[in-house]
């Protein structure tokens, strides 16, 4: 295996964070359209988009989120759990109650306390609604940790062989694993290659740019052919988005445009966290008042509405200084603290 390069030793690197933001504007717009073609039962032409980033939407976030994992997999157990596991899990628990404050109190009044119970119970086994993601990617990295002494190409096969096996069970946790470890492990496996492959395209952007068409053309075509979910094909479409979005966050960063998408990225889990209240609330305001009447037109609207409430949210809260438990984890909740030395016996 090439020694990782000293780029993915770097706090904050500006492609990565327009990837995460090209990604996470994308998830946002995919909850926004479905939810609003949902509730009036037709569609718009953002759902033209939804369904061109299907096959690479997801593939991308986690094989980014695997990026960076070989400068921390060798942390004894304590640390490690406490930035990949007890983080996310804080941070979905938080989350649970948050949206659950929203959803809950209807069903205690039509079935009494104990569904609520019954719902909170559930979640902690069945990612809730969003969440999924952040629920998902403990066990991710968990997994990694354990999988380590393993031989990296055995991890890989196995992995793409899940994905390709199609696996649907009916619980989040095991589909979704199926689905998504691979991309997950080839991120941390070819990051090297893939900060490679970033700095070419940052030098010589030309083939990028007569490449990108084409691959728009080839996904479009797959997914209009009905063939970009099957096994196989579903893989090779995800790898080839991945690195499209990592050659447009590449030529973003070094044009230095779209300065809101890298902002977008830099806090990606902020607005995966709190984008499901202003897009509910766009959504009941726009289709209760029918100021606009084009499902296209309200689904583009409620996804902007969701995608930069949570960074407006953000920012009043640096500013205030009010509510930061909201996005950043309390040292009250870490487990990496200093274990305190008991007294010498007297």
């Amino acid at each position: 295996m090439p020694q990782v390069s000293a780029a993915i030793t770097n706090e904050r690197v500006a492609w990565v964070d327009y990837s995460k933001g090209i990604c996470i504007l994308l998830v946002v717009m995919m909850h926004a359209t479905l939810g609003v073609e949902d509730a009036v039962g037709k569609t718009g032409f953002m759902h033209y988009m939804v369904e061109f980033a299907r096959p690479f939407r997801m593939p991308d976030f986690f094989l980014l989120s695997g990026l960076f994992l070989a400068r921390v997999i060798d942390r004894d157990w304590r640390l490690y759990l406490d930035r990949k596991v007890v983080h996310f899990f804080y941070f979905y628990i938080l989350w649970l109650l948050i949206q659950g404050a929203f959803k809950w109190p209807g069903l205690a009044l039509s079935e009494g306390p104990a569904a609520v119970a019954e719902q909170f119970l559930l979640a902690l086994v069945e990612p809730f609604g969003t969440l999924w993601f952040i629920y998902l990617l403990p066990i991710f990295f968990v997994a990694a940790k354990l999988l380590k002494p393993a031989p990296r190409w055995l991890v890989l096969v196995a992995a793409a062989a899940l994905e390709m096996a199609v696996i649907h069970t009916g619980w989040t946790v095991i589909d979704e694993f199926a689905e998504r470890f691979v991309y997950f492990v080839i991120g941390w496996t070819f990051a090297p290659h893939i900060f490679a492959f970033a700095r070419r395209v940052g030098r010589e952007p030309l083939p990028a740019l007569v490449g990108l068409p084409a691959w728009a053309a080839v996904n479009a075509l797959c997914v209009a052919l009905g063939i970009a979910t099957l096994p196989g094909m579903a893989m090779l479409l995800g790898l080839l988005g991945s690195a499209a979005i990592v050659a447009i966050g590449t030529l973003l960063a070094r044009a230095r445009l779209g300065e809101l998408i890298r902002f977008a990225g830099e806090h990606s889990i902020t607005i995966y966290l709190a984008f499901f209240l202003p897009m509910a609330v766009s959504r009941l305001v726009l289709l209760k008042t029918g100021i606009v009447t084009d499902v296209g037109w309200i689904s583009l609207i409620v996804w902007l509405s969701a995608a930069l409430s949570p960074l407006v949210l953000y920012l009043a809260i640096r500013k205030t200084g009010w509510g930061t438990f909201l996005f950043e984890r309390p040292k009250a909740f870490r487990i990496d603290r200093p274990r305190r030395k008991l007294a010498p016996a007297e």
